[in-house]
């Protein structure tokens, strides 16, 4: 086996269930079942988290690393007629997102990112659609 770097920020690295890992084209909604998928973004403005969408992840937490600059997580409420919830996110920092919660992100500014889940069955759902 040769031994090359990874670029995190063009490609992602696969954890299978079997204790292989994989690097390869970054899939933000697909995985083998009990596929980890780590990805690393750097992002400039708030089109690149796509802050005008909700984010689920059904089959997994997902931890949201904040590697430098500074981001806002809004967590959709729980409960019908709740609130938002807000964690702001600075160098160095991390958040666990509870599985099956809808989140989001907008920035604080240019930010370099790190996520941590399992993608199976990940969904995008538009900010002014259900829930908003």
């Amino acid at each position: 086996m040769t031994i090359t770097p990874v670029d995190l920020f063009s490609s992602m690295l696969d954890f299978r269930p079997d204790g292989e890992v994989r690097s390869g084209a970054r899939r933000m909604t697909d995985g083998g079942p009990g596929d980890w998928q780590v990805a690393a973004f750097h992002v400039e403005t708030d089109a690149d988290v796509h802050a005008d969408h909700w984010e689920v992840h059904p089959d997994a937490e997902e931890a949201v690393c904040c590697l430098s600059g500074g981001v806002r997580m809004y967590l959709r409420p729980a409960v019908e007629g709740g609130a938002e919830e807000m964690v702001r996110l600075g160098s160095g920092t991390a958040v666990i997102v509870p599985r099956g919660r809808w989140h989001r992100l907008e920035l604080d500014a240019p930010s370099d990112l790190m996520s941590i889940t399992r993608r199976r069955g990940s969904r995008l759902e538009n900010r002014t659609g259900p829930g908003n």
